[in-house]
């Protein structure tokens, strides 16, 4: 299908590589306004630079709310509106079992992971509520219903995530604002690497072939944002299977 986000703004936390930088890349090639919010501006500068006057690098922490306010102000500074808010950035290091864990640790994972996503949405609702509408893609894992050793940190927030798009759905839908997740499955990037550092459950094992790119779901995230992927609203759309893949385009 040919998409079109000619005049919508997006906000893409963790855009700094990835699929946060797939993204970005991605939609701005569909014509959207894209910012790109990560704790450095160091790579996120190069990746707009790249694009170009379409696109805005601004500082934000997720864990931190005034960081990600900052960041929607800017949208709208910048661009005139927020359309889309991508809540991409997460970590899962350090991997460890939960009785060898650090706290502190194990907390800046919850902060980043589920503190950062509700941020989001709490910073972004209430503009796209003035606005008549938009979409918030909230990047899912099916580890957010499995259980997997190492990982108590990484499963348990993704959990949490997928409950708050539920809720947000349920809150947000009459407002015209789409809340929707997306379930990657495994992707070829550093965070796949320090999972196969770490040696810990079957999918340390996979072997790198085994990960799709970045761009897949990128372009998942664009096909998201029209009303293509309104059945999926309220829920997670799982990039692992051919239903999903075919429907995104990427495959026959």
């Amino acid at each position: 299908m040919s998409i079109d986000l000619s005049g919508k703004t997006a906000l893409i936390t963790g855009a700094s590589r990835g699929i946060g930088e797939a993204a970005a890349r991605i939609m701005a090639g569909y014509g959207a306004n894209v910012v790109l919010a990560a704790r450095s501006t160091r790579d996120t500068a190069r990746i707009a630079a790249d694009i170009g006057d379409r696109a805005l690098a601004v500082t934000c922490d997720v864990a931190q709310y005034g960081d990600v306010e900052n960041a929607v102000d800017e949208a709208i500074r910048s661009f005139g509106s927020l359309d889309i808010l991508v809540n991409n950035a997460g970590v899962i290091d350090p991997i460890a079992r939960i009785e060898d864990s650090d706290p502190e640790a194990w907390d800046q994972v919850v902060d980043i992971n589920f503190k950062g996503v509700y941020h989001g949405l709490r910073a972004a609702i209430p503009v796209m509520k003035r606005q008549g509408g938009g979409v918030i893609i909230n990047i899912s894992s099916g580890a957010a219903s499995s259980a997997l050793e190492g990982w108590s940190h990484y499963c348990a927030t993704k959990a949490a995530v997928l409950s708050l798009t539920r809720c947000a759905h349920t809150e947000c839908m009459a407002d015209h604002i789409r809340v929707v997740g997306l379930s990657p499955g495994t992707v070829a990037t550093d965070m796949q690497r320090a999972i196969k550092t770490s040696g810990v459950n079957p999918v340390s094992q996979l072997d790198w072939s085994q990960h799709i790119s970045p761009d897949w779901v990128g372009e998942a995230i664009a096909w998201l944002a029209t009303d293509a992927g309104r059945a999926y609203d309220g829920g997670d759309m799982s990039l692992r299977t051919d239903e999903a893949r075919r429907a995104v385009g990427l495959i026959g």
